[in-house]
């Protein structure tokens, strides 16, 4: 089992930063990638950045240059650096893993609130 936890979600003004953390714990050694997702209210929940562990990232394009995930592989934490944010980046983000060997993204966090204003 992986565990995952979710932090630094908050309210910004359109323009602003913020960075999410995401705490992995638990079977850690069996991560083989680890993603950002989120859902806002009404719509279904969308990829949002990926990292392969010590190797690729992938974005979706409503975030590409704005956004960037990264990893401490010694914390076993995954960040998601937000700059330039928009409404509609208003959303639950939540972070996911991959297990080795696995299908899919298959351990969720809980989410954390991030809220941009015009």
């Amino acid at each position: 089992q992986v565990q995952l936890v979710e932090s630094g979600g908050g309210s910004v003004q359109a323009g602003g930063s913020l960075r999410l953390s995401c705490a992995a714990s638990g079977r850690t050694f069996d991560i083989s990638a680890m993603g950002w997702f989120r859902q806002a209210p009404g719509k279904e929940r969308e990829f949002v950045a990926s990292i392969i562990w010590g190797d690729s990232t992938y974005y979706a394009d409503s975030v590409k240059g704005r956004f960037t995930i990264s990893q401490d592989n010694a914390k076993m934490l995954v960040f998601l650096q937000m700059n330039s944010l928009k409404p509609e980046d208003t959303a639950v983000y939540y972070c996911a893993a991959i297990r080795k060997g696995g299908g899919g993204y298959d351990s969720w966090g809980r989410g954390t609130q991030v809220t941009v204003s015009s």
